[in-house]
């Protein structure tokens, strides 16, 4: 049976765990490796670890931040930020971590794509795409780099069929419009990309609610639902959302 997966998200600051909205205004919410050991315990499907600075400050992720969140956790885990080159996915792959997400180096650089699919397999490389809602492009939505600072010009539906061609084995696309909102995910995006490619697509930004999962899902065609604030902050637990999308015919692992 293919299930809907509740994956919860954890941004990572200094070392710390945090969340904000639209990528500012951080809280600190504790130690990464602790609340990732909560969420596999507590049944979630994977766990996602977001370095969110290491872009910016041009740095390669935490390693000993990751590897203490690895011995913590029986659920694959994703690890993204400051992955940049084969040799960045290689020693995330040695220290246990089960799939690399890559944004920023991906879109400067679509061979490493490749490259890493062909070096590690496709369903060890996670395609993370920020987006903003954009008139200016076919789709509606543009590709956003650096943490969601800098506008690329590049359409977003566009980006997902192209990195899917060059490997890729998932998408993981999070709208800065909705991004820590709790107002629902962008839906319109989230169909846009799960429509154009035939690679499993992670919803992400901006779940408040129960049925936002279910929204992301059944109208935004989702794959899987990347969760944060709700889960964090202790609206909701994992059990809760699944049997939530359970009562609703959504197939989950219980």
């Amino acid at each position: 049976m293919d299930y809907r997966r509740i994956i919860p998200c954890l941004d990572v600051k200094n070392g710390r765990l945090v969340k904000g909205i639209h990528f500012v205004d951080l809280k600190d919410v504790g130690d990464p490796a602790e609340n990732a050991k909560m969420y596999s315990e507590a049944g979630a499907d994977e766990v996602v670890f977001l370095d969110i600075t290491a872009t910016v400050e041009q740095r390669e992720t935490m390693i000993d931040v990751v590897k203490r969140t690895v011995e913590k956790v029986s659920v694959p885990l994703t690890v993204g930020g400051g992955i940049r080159s084969i040799q960045n996915i290689q020693e995330m792959i040695d220290a246990g971590v089960s799939k690399v997400s890559i944004n920023t180096a991906a879109v400067l650089n679509p061979d490493l794509v490749k490259e890493a699919a062909k070096e590690f397999g496709n369903d060890k490389i996670v395609i993370a795409i920020d987006t903003r809602t954009s008139s200016e492009h076919p789709s509606g939505f543009e590709v956003m780099v650096s943490g969601g600072n800098k506008p690329t010009g590049i359409d977003a539906v566009e980006w997902a069929k192209k990195v899917e061609q060059l490997g890729a084995g998932a998408i993981l696309p999070t709208s800065m419009n909705t991004d820590g909102t709790q107002a629902g995910y962008d839906i319109p995006m989230t169909r846009a990309i799960a429509d154009a490619v035939h690679l499993p697509v992670i919803a992400s930004g901006g779940a408040g609610t129960l049925e936002h999962l279910y929204e992301a899902i059944i109208e935004g065609h989702a794959d899987a639902v990347l969760v944060a604030s709700i889960a964090h902050f202790g609206k909701y637990t994992i059990k809760q959302m699944k049997e939530y999308l359970a009562e609703r015919f959504i197939p989950v692992k219980l």
